[in-house]
């Protein structure tokens, strides 16, 4: 078994594996090219998100600048939107949804390492080795959902469609979908309802209106 299936099977696995640090430090590369364009090089930008991602969808835009781990383990949907520093450690899948939004310094984290110490050090491997060993779970986020800024997802989470994660957010656990939820850790406040409408912010709505 590759050492790359082992991550997906919620394995451990060895981060300083040839075949792993081959992806990764491609994937560092062109997370560095793209954090070093401008927002006017459109073209090179996506360019560099096909090489980069295992799935890029239509009309997603990065501020930058951007890290990905992995990148290929990372698959988003269309018209995704992140503001400035994204860092996805995608050792294990990402996936994204569709419209989904990401405030400043939003951060995806799938690796988990053993709590004690002389096991966080060293474990034997599969071959008899002694070697650093961590294991990665996969991080879900729907469509519609909106990360506020600084928040953080933690590996084996689920985020529901339509939901809303206040900033400064620590993810540890599944959100159910429509929840607008917040906190360290993250807990749901309470179900977004049509009640949040625009429409009865008349003052912030002002002379603009709810599309029909």
């Amino acid at each position: 078994m590759k050492e790359e299936e082992r991550i997906f099977k919620g394995m451990l696995f060895s981060p300083a594996h040839p075949e792993l640090r081959l992806i990764k430090q491609h994937a560092h590369k062109l997370s560095r090219q793209y954090s070093d364009t401008y927002e006017e090089q459109k073209e090179e930008r996506e360019s560099i998100l096909k090489q980069l991602l295992g799935h890029v969808g239509k009309g997603c835009y990065m501020q930058g600048p951007v890290f990905f781990h992995y990148g290929t383990h990372t698959e988003i949907g269309d018209h995704f939107f992140a503001n400035y520093n994204l860092t996805v450690q995608d050792d294990a899948k990402v996936t994204i949804g569709n419209d989904t939004l990401f405030g400043p310094n939003v951060t995806i984290v799938t690796p988990i390492h053993p709590f004690i110490a002389s096991e966080r050090k060293q474990m034997i491997d599969q071959n008899g080795e002694a070697k650093s060993l961590c294991y990665a779970k996969p991080v879900s986020i729907g469509s519609n959902v909106w990360l506020a800024a600084n928040v953080t997802v933690c590996g084996g989470v689920t985020i529901g469609d339509g939901c809303v994660i206040g900033a400064g957010s620590v993810v540890t656990h599944d959100i159910p979908a429509n929840s607008f939820a917040a906190g360290v850790p993250c807990k749901v406040i309470r179900p977004i309802t049509e009640a949040d409408s625009m429409r009865f912010k008349s003052d912030i709505l002002a002379d603009c209106r709810i599309e029909e």
